[in-house]
């Protein structure tokens, strides 16, 4: 399976986990977007930085662009590349963030830990893990 396949199943799951079995409905919700707009921000400097300084390759024959010679830096944006990472990277990154997030709000509707506590789990999380 292709790094391209890999990561746009992540976007349907991650989808799905939202809107179908979880329910948390947070890509109808406009502070999700919101949010999201600050942390890709943060994703495409960090991913131009490995990927700009080649700390970070991809073979392009598993990515929609292609790879480049060790002698030079990939595109900085084109050939399938934006900040110089693969668009790919995006869609990983915005399923990560959608998951953690789907999970958290999940959680919270449980009731678990609401406010920060000190010492063991109260009934709900002990109830919920047994």
């Amino acid at each position: 399976m292709t790094y391209t396949q890999l990561s746009i199943s992540a976007v349907i799951i991650a989808i799905i986990f939202d809107l179908v079995i979880f329910r948390t409905m947070l890509l109808r919700r406009k502070v999700f977007w919101t949010s999201y707009a600050i942390i890709i921000i943060f994703q495409l400097v960090s991913n131009g930085i490995l990927t700009g300084f080649r700390i970070v390759r991809y073979n392009g024959k598993a990515i929609l662009g292609s790879s480049t010679p060790l002698d030079r830096a990939p595109a900085f944006l084109g050939d399938g590349r934006i900040a110089f990472a693969p668009v790919e990277d995006l869609f990983f990154g915005f399923s990560l963030v959608l998951l953690t997030l789907v999970t958290w709000v999940w959680l919270g509707g449980l009731g678990i830990q609401r406010e920060p506590r000190s010492g063991p789990p109260h009934s709900k999380v002990a109830k919920f893990f047994d």
